[in-house]
């Protein structure tokens, strides 16, 4: 006996139990034994196997343990519990419910005569709502189809008769559900069953108060609506059910009379569902959801109804309302209640703040979530199901005014008519609805288990277990389902904060309703009221964009009226429209850039102030609209260092075979840096020094790859395996000082230096073969931008040879130089080329640069002389010198001729003044108190201005170049535009001239005090 117990013993733990013991122990009990037969022997029915199956096997032994001890006595319904333990749906049934749910077993206990129920295949789900109702309505002895339907019975007695029927249709559903192959595809036809359920229990509660007032409530109309949950048909197993109810009296009746009666009525309702019987309640009812709470009548008449809803709710409470749906009393009254409030719903949304109000709230149910439960929360927690229904109704709410297919109380019903309608992308919104199922199905088999309402998830490992396995994860365990459960809290959170957060939101909830439906005329009046030149042919613009019935046009609908007033807040609304369209009508049928700009936090915004402010950024994105995928991410905004484009320069060089399409991919890779780092210079992602070390960076990798090209196919021209000479580029001007702009040359020279032994001429030859090559190949016209190479400040200018030997560079240094070449070396810096030749350039010309004692007086006169020259003879003729920002008063040179003059007088003393940098060297400086700091303060902000609108003069115009790069614009419109491009508001462009004008006038003050002593 003992070895057959013990291999039953394994056989039991093979199947799930966790007590085979006591489990052995059960099988033999004489009341069941009697009924299944010794299934220890021999099982033909395959009971044990059956048993395995279920959520718990040893509680459902358990309950058919005592269930069987109960019907033991009476020989029919011990035939029925027999009938019911042979193969076949019935015993799934049972054996489904009584090992889910420990409290579906105290019921079959407690009235065995329920097993009726269970022997019934009837599905429990899918039951038309009348039929349930009917049913409720007959346990209480009232016709289903009278008007006003009144029990006849009263109290307690009625009670307990309405929760039976409750009870054994909630079985039924029960049964049907844990049945279920799938159970999340099934948990929204439970949760309208139950919902169903409620309703019908709630007429029969009607009922049953009716039948405590001695006139039955005749005369008084009572409707009876459902909110939250149970408005919604998506009701958990155990629930407050949310009411609110409204009251009219019949003709002849007066108010006051029928307001007491009503609230009689609603009282008596809540007493017969709730209060302590014979039966247990079946669930509280919640009216605190009316018109003022907790502290307002509990009945309202609809006139006063809608007379709060007007005047005094708040933004929560027209939340709740889109849920409200009539479930008992009168029919006709209920739904002249939501026909009132309906206008006021999705009206709400143009409250002052109703979206950050809405969001206020989410988070302060967050906030109010007990620290000890905020882990185990499945309803209120991070990633709960709080965060699925809240994002889906703000969608709804703000949305819904103009489209009424997306106005569902059902969470997933509007759920799937918001990714139908375009405002939810059907990728989010399918592993929304999964992870909603998921979260769902978890509240119902938890409730299910003792049914009591909770929304926590259990600790222990049999709870966890038990849960798995009845949602179908049993190959996963408690573990498995652990992890399950926090990857869908993250993904529900993420997606959450993706979608209750959208910057669209609060902007589209911000207009009107004929703005947000783009009705034409509404439209035309808003495009002329908020700047648009021309309304006629923006309008035209939005209809292309909107026009159909796909997908593209849905959601270009759902942002236009907002981009049309971000457009309008750059600086040429007509102009941000026209290249929205352009660039739409390149990307608009890709998967991913309506949903960018629908999805992102920042891309549709920062599109629309890129394309209205700057025809630079404009164009480089048409040329690469995939680029627009930058705009969502600050990350992809920023400038990439040196190295990394470096290393991506390399790998295109390595693969490349010819050498114009190798120069033309490394002058795409600049171009690709130049539009990056403009979109964020216009979105403000980089300060103004930032963006030019960004677009001084994409300058040296392309003259790096530049000369690797060069070298190689001169080499290869002339039938040479090594280069007879070393080849080094030095960055001079504002590419040697790391201060480049969007139209900037790239000032060089080109220095060689042969290799022992090698021919003189032949090195001279090839290095200005090379030399000459790199300035064709990067500055040629061709599909992408050209770098011009700059040689002028070599020695001798454009008279002398390209490139020079390193001995010559000597040699002219020697001899001729003078005191400009000294002060153009203060911005050399090797760029490419040979290192070793670059220390050698460098220590060569550092004597020049960094003059031991500095200048003699002779030399200072004639850098001032030269100065003064500079400034009579290079301003172009008819240019105001206040306006023009490189050579006008107070401008980039007078500022960089001041501090080149401190560098040449003190570098030799001053370490901090041996750098390329404008800036750097007048902090050392101040530091070396060489100046003063409010001096200097006074110099910088002049230069950053200026620098900033030379560079914001081509981000605006998207012209690199012209008689009108370096000035100061008169023009309104071009001002307006230029302060758009720096960050002001809008309309500031007088105010930036004066900003200009008198930093300007401050450094030249400056100026002539220092540089002219």
């Amino acid at each position: 006996m003992s070895n057959r117990g013990g291999t039953l013993a394994g056989r039991l733990t093979r199947l799930g139990f966790a007590d085979a013991r006591r489990a052995t122990s059960m099988l033999a009990d004489r009341a069941l034994v009697d009924i299944i037969g010794d299934v220890t022997e021999a099982d033909p029915a395959g009971l044990l196997p059956a048993l395995g199956d279920v959520a718990d096997p040893d509680q459902a032994l358990l309950a058919l343990a005592r269930i069987a001890g109960v019907v033991n006595a009476d020989a029919a319904r011990r035939a029925l519990l027999a009938g019911l333990l042979t193969r076949g749906a019935g015993r799934d049934r049972l054996l489904a419910v009584v090992g889910a749910s420990v409290a579906i077993g105290d019921t079959l206990a407690a009235h065995p005569d329920q097993l009726a129920v269970l022997a019934d295949v009837t599905p429990g789900t899918g039951i038309p709502v009348e039929e349930v109702r009917a049913e409720l309505l007959t346990a209480v002895g009232a016709d289903p189809n009278a008007q006003v339907p009144v029990a006849d019975v009263s109290g307690p007695a009625g009670w307990d008769a309405m929760r039976r029927s409750y009870r054994r249709r909630l079985m039924r559903i029960a049964a049907t559900d844990l049945t279920s192959p799938d159970p999340l595809s099934r948990m929204p036809g439970v949760a309208a069953a139950l919902a169903d359920l409620a309703a019908g229990a709630l007429e029969a509660a009607l009922a049953l108060a009716r039948a405590e007032l001695d006139d039955h409530g005749v005369g008084v109309r009572i409707a009876v609506l459902g909110m939250g949950k149970c408005g919604g048909r998506e009701l958990n197993y155990v629930s407050d059910v949310d009411v609110i109810y409204v009251v009219e009296p019949a003709a002849g009746v007066d108010e006051d009379h029928a307001l007491a009666v009503g609230a009689r009525l609603a009282t008596g309702l809540a007493r017969a569902c709730a209060n302590p019987s014979g039966e247990p309640a079946l669930w509280p009812v919640d009216a605190a959801l009316r018109p003022e709470g907790k502290n307002g009548p509990l009945v309202r008449t609809l006139a006063s109804h809608t007379a709060y809803y007007e005047r005094w709710a708040r933004t929560w409470e027209y939340q709740a309302l889109l849920k409200a749906r009539p479930v008992a009393g009168d029919r006709e009254l209920g739904e002249a209640y939501v026909a009132a409030m309906n206008p006021m719903v999705w009206a709400a949304v143009s409250r002052e703040n109703f979206v950050a109000d809405s969001q206020a709230m989410r988070r302060r149910v967050e906030d109010h979530v007990p620290a000890a439960e905020a882990d185990r929360q499945l309803k209120l927690g991070v990633g709960g199901l709080r965060d699925v229904e809240f994002t889906i109704q703000l969608l709804q709410l703000v949305h819904g005014r103009a489209d009424e297919s997306i106005r569902s109380p059902s969470t997933l019903t509007a759920l799937s008519a918001l990714s139908a309608g375009g405002y939810v992308g059907r990728e989010d919104a399918a592993r929304l609805a999964v992870c909603y199922r998921l979260l769902r199905a978890l509240e119902h088999r938890i409730q299910l288990y003792r049914l009591t309402r909770t929304h926590l998830m259990p600790t222990a490992d049999a709870d966890l277990r038990r849960l798995a396995r009845s949602v179908g994860l049993r190959a996963e365990g408690a573990e498995g389902l652990m992890e399950r459960w926090r990857s869908v809290r993250r993904e529900v959170r993420g997606l959450h904060e993706a979608l209750f957060y959208r910057p669209l939101l609060p902007a589209t909830a911000q207009l009107s309703t004929e703005e947000a439906s783009l009705a034409p005329e509404a439209a035309r009046a808003r495009l002329a009221a908020i700047g648009y030149r021309d309304p006629v042919g923006a309008l035209r613009h939005i209809v292309a964009l909107t026009e159909g019935v796909s997908r593209r046009a849905a959601i270009q609908r759902q942002l236009l009226p907002v981009m049309l007033g971000w457009f309008a807040e750059g600086a040429d609304a007509d102009a941000g429209l026209l290249n929205f369209r352009r660039l739409s009508d390149k990307l608009g049928t890709t998967h991913w850039y309506l949903r960018l700009l629908r999805d992102s936090g920042t891309a549709a915004a920062r599109l629309a102030r890129v394309l209205s402010t700057s025809k630079y950024v404009a164009e480089a994105l048409s040329r690469s609209p995939e680029s627009v995928a930058w705009l969502a991410d600050d990350a992809e905004l920023a400038p990439r260092s040196p190295e990394r484009l470096a290393a991506e320069a390399d790998a295109l060089l390595t693969r490349a075979h010819e050498p114009v399409p190798a120069a033309t991919a490394l002058r795409a890779l600049r171009r690709r840096e130049l539009a990056r780092t403009g979109a964020a210079d216009v979105l403000g992602v980089v300060t103004s020094i930032s963006a030019a070390e960004s677009l001084t960076a994409a300058a040296d990798v392309v003259l790096a790859g530049g000369l690797r090209i060069a070298l190689y196919e001169t080499l290869a021209e002339r039938g040479l395996v090594e280069s007879p000479t070393r080849m080094l580029i030095v960055a001079m001007g504002r590419l040697g000082g790391r201060e480049m702009g969007y139209s900037s040359d790239a000032d060089v020279m080109f220095v060689h230096d042969p290799l022992p032994g090698q021919d003189e001429l032949l090195a001279q030859q090839v290095a200005l073969s090379v030399a000459t090559r790199v300035r064709q190949l990067l500055g040629e016209v061709g599909t992408e931008p050209p770098l011009d190479v700059d040689a002028d400040l070599r020695p001798e200018g454009r008279n002398g040879p390209l490139a020079r030997s390193f001995a010559s560079y000597a040699e002219y240094y020697q001899r001729w130089s003078s005191p400009w070449e000294s002060q153009a070396l203060l911005r050399a810096r090797t760029v490419a080329g040979d290192a070793g030749l670059g220390e050698r350039f460098m220590q060569l010309v550092d004597p020049m640069r960094y003059p031991e004692g500095g200048l003699e007086p002779a030399v200072v006169r004639e850098v001032r002389h030269i100065k003064a020259r500079v400034e009579a003879e290079r301003l172009p003729r008819g240019v105001e010198p206040a306006r023009h920002l490189k050579l006008g008063r107070g401008g980039l040179a007078d500022v960089e001729w001041t501090v080149q003059l401190l560098q040449l007088r003190h570098a030799f003393e001053v370490p901090g003044l041996r750098t390329t940098a404008t800036l750097d060297a007048l902090n050392a400086a101040v530091e070396a108190e060489l100046i003063a700091a409010d001096d200097a303060g006074t110099l910088t902000e002049a230069w950053l201005l200026a620098s900033r609108l030379r560079d914001a003069l081509v981000l605006w115009s998207g012209r690199s170049g012209g008689a009108h790069a370096d000035q100061l614009p008169h023009d309104r419109q071009a001002l307006a535009g230029l302060a758009r491009v720096l960050g002001y508001p809008a309309g500031s462009g007088a105010e930036l001239e004066e900003d200009y004008l008198r930093a300007a006038r401050r450094s030249r003050a400056v100026v002539e005090r220092v540089f002219y002593e």
